[in-house]
């Protein structure tokens, strides 16, 4: 593989993770309208209470509800969520210099290495914190497990490029 190669394959796997934080970050803006549309989906109503369901139905019905009676009496508990969904966006912001310069980018990889594997303890001591279901935590470790699939690819391939480099001079 030449240097142009792993250069190029390096800022399009860049891009591609620049744009999976910022989609993933502006689906936390319409929590409530998501809800509704899973729910709808799924087939359940708004009149379907959580406590006769279960499983998913019950996880998806009872986050529902709550979020239907937080943002009616509470609306500035969603601010919450929307500096989430902003930080999303931040952080797929330090990414642009690896996109920019891919032989200077080690540090944000290794950043960025380090945050998905941090996702999974997040998941499990603040979801059990939190009461939230295992697989749903399951659910969100996996965006950590797949988030670093890119950034290994990057890395392997920045070694390519400063392999190449260093016998192309």
């Amino acid at each position: 593989m030449t240097t142009k190669t792993a250069t190029s394959r390096f800022r399009i796997t860049i891009v591609l993770f620049i744009a999976g934080l910022i989609l993933s970050g502006l689906t936390a803006f319409p929590l409530l309208l998501e809800l509704r549309l899973v729910a709808q989906v799924m087939g359940l109503g708004s009149d379907l209470s959580p406590e006769a369901q279960t499983g998913l139905a019950f996880w998806i019905l009872s986050v529902h509800q709550g979020l239907e009676h937080i943002y009616a009496d509470y609306p500035w508990v969603g601010y919450g969520t929307d500096w989430l969904a902003f930080s999303h966006i931040v952080i797929a912001s330090f990414f642009l210099g690896a996109f920019i310069n891919p032989k200077n980018s080690l540090h944000t990889l290794y950043s960025g290495i380090f945050a998905c594997l941090s996702v999974i303890p997040l998941a499990f001591i603040c979801g059990s914190i939190r009461q939230i279901p295992i697989y749903w935590r399951l659910i969100d470790c996996s965006f950590g497990a797949i988030g670093i699939l890119p950034l290994l690819y990057c890395l392997k391939l920045l070694k390519v490029i400063a392999t190449r480099e260093g016998n192309e001079a």
